[in-house]
């Protein structure tokens, strides 16, 4: 078995537990990663997620990333849990269906850029005058208002906005990006707190629905946010410094003598004078080059070297179980990571991966929307559903 395989047979099958989110109800209107993911997040809480998809069409991320017999696997994650539907709110067919929808949805979840919702009669105050108590979470690259507003906006282009690529990767190669969808996964996260504390509000504090606005550029931010008081207070531009950062030492990867690498990083004077007595060289805890955050900054190649002298002899650490396995119609037997964080009264879990388009459509519209047959088959004849 190679380094990057899973063997799926030995990983334990899932089994969902009672969700905290159990009764919540979220319809998710939204495409591609940062919004989608905020609803999954949802779902695997026990949020009942009603997912819509454009008839014939179907979300981007069907066709976007590394393809399994025809099948995308990004899909497969960030669509389970959720039901599918397929429908078009460009058609005044389809614009007509969320309205009567959404009367029935805790919360709505979309990412067009702004105006659309509004040009299409679904603006939030149309959609709360309907459901006074919705929630609408509404996820664009620059936010709703300001002079970007308009602008398409992706992950990619919010690492960069944001000052993030700025100042990651080596100190003597261009700014980077992550080989993943970083701001998109950041947003998925912001835009599913705001939900919660927008939850909270409203059903503990006697609040109605609102709207939040979740900008990817901003969400990315947050993070390197206190980067800002350096300028700030000292005049000072954070730069790229690779794998250390210029907070605290020690801090980098180190390659283990089995070839694989790990990540250290002392984030006190604790855990660093525990880590030199692990090494065997307590003397380093009295070493004037070491003593404190302060010195082991400018120190730091110094202290690079010992520790990794030290780990090119020790043994890689085993992380505890994250994969699950579960039995998904198309892909077989798969490997799934748990929900995360995980709650030891309403842990919530994973029943399904993501489907095919529309597998949903009668079961919702018919058996739960209550649409007649020839309303049914009306929608699907003019390519609203």
């Amino acid at each position: 078995m190679t380094e990057h395989t899973v063997d799926v047979s030995a990983l334990t099958p899932v089994e969902k537990g009672r969700g905290a989110l159990e009764g919540l109800r979220v319809l998710d209107l939204a495409t591609m990663m940062a919004a989608p993911w905020a609803a999954t997040y949802l779902a695997d809480y026990g949020a009942d997620v009603v997912k819509a998809e454009l008839p014939g069409t179907g979300d981007p991320v069907r066709k976007w990333g590394t393809q399994f017999e025809g099948i995308s696997l990004a899909w497969k994650t960030l669509a389970r849990n959720k039901r599918l539907i397929t429908l078009a709110m460009n058609k005044p067919e389809g614009q007509e269906l969320v309205r009567r929808l959404v009367k029935d949805f805790d919360i709505l979840i979309e990412n067009f850029r702004p105006g659309v919702m509004e040009r299409w009669g679904l603006g939030p105050e149309v959609l709360q005058e309907i459901n006074p108590k919705l929630i609408i979470l509404r996820t664009s690259g620059y936010g709703q208002t300001g002079p970007y507003a308009e602008r398409p906006g992706f992950g990619t282009l919010a690492e960069g906005f944001s000052g993030l690529a700025y100042i990651t990767g080596a100190d003597d190669r261009p700014p980077s990006i992550a080989g993943y969808p970083l701001a998109d996964g950041v947003a998925a996260l912001t835009g599913a707190m705001a939900v919660l504390a927008a939850v909270y509000w409203r059903d503990v504090n006697g609040g109605k629905g609102q709207v939040i606005d979740n900008a990817i550029t901003e969400a990315t931010y947050r993070l390197i946010d206190y980067t800002m008081l350096d300028w700030e207070k000292r005049g000072v531009v954070r730069q790229r410094s690779g794998n250390r950062l210029a907070d605290l030492a020690p801090r980098n990867t180190y390659q283990c003598s089995d070839g694989h690498w790990i990540s250290i990083s002392g984030g006190t004077q604790a855990i660093v004078e525990r880590m030199f007595r692990v090494m065997d060289r307590p003397e380093l805890i009295t070493d004037p080059r070491f003593l404190d955050n302060e010195t082991r900054l400018r120190n730091v190649a110094d202290l690079d070297e010992a520790i990794a002298e030290f780990v090119a002899k020790h043994p890689h650490f085993q992380a505890r179980e994250l994969l699950q396995r579960i039995d998904d119609p198309e892909l077989g037997p798969t490997s799934v990571t748990h929900v995360h964080p995980r709650l030891s009264e309403t842990p919530g879990g994973v029943s399904h991966l993501g489907g095919v388009m529309g597998q949903d459509n009668e079961s919702f519209y018919l058996d739960e929307v209550g649409l007649s047959q020839e309303e049914y088959q009306k929608l699907k004849d003019v390519g609203a559903i």
